[in-house]
Parts: structure tokens; sequence; C-alpha cells
């Protein structure tokens, strides 16, 4: 690449940030570190009747927690801002007017009424819907079938207008995408765009590529929505004289539901798992849509996620730092076809993060659910919960929710094991063992071991038979981790005191 490398993910603050759009910003961003180039962030809020408050804020937020920074932005700065379109509104205008000049555009002051007149006689004598196209525009209220004289009157009074892209007729629009090729589109299917609103602002389609133009941008990453634009906007390019800087293109293939059938949305987030990263609080109302973070998906976890959603890296490797992602990266290995959602794929990763985090990272996990209980936090203690429960949870908050039971006598207790295990053999078991455990000071796990072992002999009882009622009347649980290194951390006076609750507690379903 002759030019410094420099794409752009340009938002627009219409509400929370959807995951689709955080991988279009993921792979912005891993191409421009692949490169050694720009990651530029640029609010694109030409639409003031879809702006919501607080949404920019949220984009924001959103892209520093999963550590994707930009190189500029409207609260960075940098060298070709400003970065929200409503602050450069000026220089919009100037590019209309010389398209128009350059007979590439037009003026046009039909109003709503005069076009949705236009569009029920178009259907009404043929079926069809209205376009704004080289053969309508001809019937219609524009600087194409006025004078200029009539054209500059109207503009004079502060006529409202739009302008509005002369699409010519019977040519081929040619482009070559990254991702998908050659594409080429006959000037037939491409209407006359609007370029300029009538309150002045650009639409999409002028800002767009005036931004990419003066922000020097060389590689536009999007999703593959825009695909049908593209055409427009390369002749938006060639009309400014800009084909020769005109940036190269890839559309991303679509996120799909979980069922593999149709683009995942937004309103998928209300079926219980989250679409968008952060929790979002929809305005004037007390509904909440979840996010990543407040789930408990570590960010690393979840762009590692979202990076092999429509790419892949040609290799068995799953399992990527940010870093390694951006070494790796590359757009030639991003599928066409869409990419199905699979939140428990989303669990798997995570569970892979937390499995490498330190014992005492784990243990700051647990110590802020323990704060949140009120109990009080023993780091030797938290620690060794810890690491026993690593290979067990899938959230941070999995550790306390699952091993709640370290730190809290059960008062219920597996039914099923009950009917099945507790029998007077095992209680009698269960008694000889705490009477044997309330005599160690200390109990590592080999000890608890060996003094089981003891007591078994002597009952002539198989450990097979004990070990599910020991398990039930120590945690109240049917299943868990090692009960030997719980024994350790739960210690001699825990145990012996949780064995003879159980006991007396579950007096009425002994069997004989």
């Amino acid at each position: 690449m002759n030019k410094p490398v420099r794409v752009r993910f340009a938002p627009s603050p219409t509400g929370p940030l959807h995951i689709g759009g955080l991988r279009t910003a993921l792979y912005n961003f891993l191409f421009a570190r692949k490169h050694k180039g720009s990651f530029v962030l640029r609010i694109e809020d030409t639409d003031s009747n879809r702006y919501v408050q607080g949404a920019e804020e949220y984009i924001v937020n959103a892209l520093e927690w999963c550590g994707l920074i930009p190189d500029e932005s409207p609260g960075k700065g940098g060298d070709f801002g400003p970065y929200r379109q409503s602050e450069r509104k000026a220089q919009y205008a100037g590019f209309a007017r010389e398209l128009v000049e350059k007979g590439h555009a037009y003026y046009a002051f039909d109003t709503p009424e005069e076009l949705e007149g236009a569009r029920k006689r178009l259907q009404d004598n043929k079926g069809k819907h209205f376009q704004y196209n080289p053969f309508t525009r001809l019937q219609m209220k524009n600087s194409l079938t006025m004078s200029k004289e009539e054209t500059i009157a109207l503009i004079a009074a502060q006529t409202p207008f739009v302008v509005r892209l002369k699409v010519p007729e019977n040519e081929t629009v040619e482009l070559h995408d990254l991702i998908r090729g050659n594409v080429s589109v006959k000037t037939e299917e491409i209407d006359d765009k609007i370029l300029m609103k009538s309150d002045g602002m650009p639409t999409y389609h002028m800002a767009n590529v005036v931004d990419d133009h003066l922000m020097q941008i060389t590689h536009v990453i999007r999703g593959e929505e825009w695909l049908p634009s593209t055409p427009l906007h390369v002749m938006i390019y060639r009309y400014l004289g800009w084909e020769d800087t005109m940036p190269e293109f890839a559309h991303l293939p679509l996120l799909l539901k979980q069922e593999g059938k149709g683009k995942l949305s937004k309103r998928d987030g209300k079926h219980g798992y989250p679409v968008f990263p952060l929790e979002w609080d929809i305005p004037e109302s007390e509904e909440k849509l979840i996010g990543f973070r407040e789930s408990g998906y570590l960010p690393d976890a979840f762009i590692n996620f979202l990076a092999l959603l429509g790419w892949n890296p040609g290799t068995e490797q799953e399992i990527f730092s940010l870093e390694e992602l951006s070494h790796a990266f590359s757009i030639d290995r991003i599928g066409k076809g869409g990419a199905k959602f699979d939140i428990n794929k989303a669990k798997w990763f995570n569970q892979q993060y937390l499995k490498i985090k330190s014992t005492h990272e784990l243990a700051g996990y647990l110590n802020a659910s323990l704060s949140g209980e009120g109990i009080e936090f023993l780091t030797d203690k938290a620690v060794k919960v810890a690491d026993v429960m690593r290979d067990r949870i899938t959230f941070p908050e999995d550790i306390w929710q699952k091993g709640q039971f370290f730190f809290k006598q059960p008062t219920e207790y597996d039914e099923k094991v009950i009917r099945k295990k507790w029998t007077r053999e095992n209680v009698n078991v269960l008694s000889d063992y705490a009477d044997a455990l309330i005599a160690l000071e200390t109990v590592s796990e080999e000890k608890a071991k060996g003094t089981l072992d003891v007591v078994l002999e002597l009952n002539k009882v198989t450990i097979g038979k004990v070990m599910q009622a020991l398990r039930v009347a120590l945690t109240g649980e049917g299943e868990g981790p090692d009960i030997m290194r719980i024994i350790s951390i739960l210690g001699p006076n825990e145990c012996t005191n949780r064995l003879r609750t159980a006991i007396e507690i579950l007096d009425d379903h002994v069997k004989d």
C-alpha cells in the first residue's frame, strides 16, 4: 500500500450500538493496526430527527470497554476534524453546488404533497412504485424543467429545495469490492438520490463521500447493507474529480440470528441474551436492553468471539488476544455469507478467558460479590475458593453463585440425593467422620481423605456408597468440586458442625 492506511468507523447516534456495528468497528480497528494505520471515529449525526440523547456517549464507552481506542475522534481530536458531521455542515453545500454547476446534480423544489401525488399517479396507472429518475425527473418541479431565472428566483425566495444527483441513463457503474470481487450495476437501477436535504444538512450519501475524501480515508469497511448504495458513491467520487483517491471498499457479511435465518436485529436483545456491548436504558421507558458487559462477559472474550463471526484465521487457533488478532487479521479471510450468532459460543469464550485468569484476579471477582452480600472477605479462603471454582464458571459472578456453600451453611439439601443416599449406614459413617474431624486442628486434602478412609474401614463401607451423602451434608448439593478440597477449605470445625446439623435436620429422612 502506497498511502498510509486510514479507516473510519462512522456510526449514527440514533440508539445503542448493536454488535453488528461493533464488529464493523473491530474489523476497521484490526485492519488499521495490521497496517500500522489510523483508526478514526466519526459521528454521523446529520439526521437530527433520529438523534437520541446519550447515544454518542454510549458508542464511545462501548469502544473503550472493548479496547478499540480511536486514533482520532470527537473527544480526542486530530488533524482532520471536526469529527461530528453536524460540525462540518458548511463544507457540504459547496461540493453540492459544484455538482450542480458541472451538470451532475440539480435543485428539486417538489413539495411532499407533490411527491405523494406523483407516487399515487404512477401506482394507479402502471402499478409501479415512484422513483425520481431520468424519466420522472422531467415531469417534476426542478431546475432541469425550469428556466435558470425561475430557479434563481425560487432559491432567492427561500423556497425549500433539495439537491438530487443526476444519474445518467444507460450506463454501467463498476467497482471492486475486497470481499465480493467485481460489482457492476446499471444506472437504470439507481434513482436520483437526495444529496442535500431542505434543512441544509447532507444525506449519508453526500456526507460520507465528502468526509472520506477530506479525511483521506483509504479503505471503507462497512456492512453489506451499504453495498447497493456504493455505485452511487462511486459516481459522486467521479463527478467531483476524486476517482484517483477513491477508497477501496469492503462490505461485511450480515450477522444472522441464532437459528441461522434472518439478520440479527436490535429487537433480538429482548430474547434473553445480549446483542449490545453495554446495557442501554430505553429513553422515556423503564425498560433496559441487556449488555454483554453487565451479563458478565469479559471484554477480551467478547472481542475474540466477535472477531470470528465472519472472519477466520485459516488455522485451528481460536483464542486470540487483541494484539494477536491485529497481526492475524486480513480482509481476504472474511467470508461472503452471513455469520450465525451463537450465544453458547460466546459463553465458551468467556469460560476459556476466565480459566486463564490468575487466581488473585478471580478472587477479586469473588470479593466484589462477598462485599455485596455483606460477608467478610478473607483473602486466603477467597483465593482457594476461586481456584477450586475456576473450571466450573462461565461468568465472574458464578464463583459466588455456584460456590456460596463455602461461605454459608446449607439450609436446603438435594432431595434426589437424600431419597437415595440418606441411609442409616451412611449417617453412621458421617457421624463418625464428624467425630474424627473435630479432633484435628487443620485438615489438608490428603488428611481429609485419609481420615475418611479409616472411618470407612471401621464401618466396612465403600467410599462410593457414602460420597454423595457426604457432599450433600456439607454443601447441600449433589455435585460440585472435589469434596476433599472443599473439606480442606471449610476446615475441620465447620465440616463437623455441618455434618452434625445435617444429621439432625434430616433425621426424619433416614432410611434403614
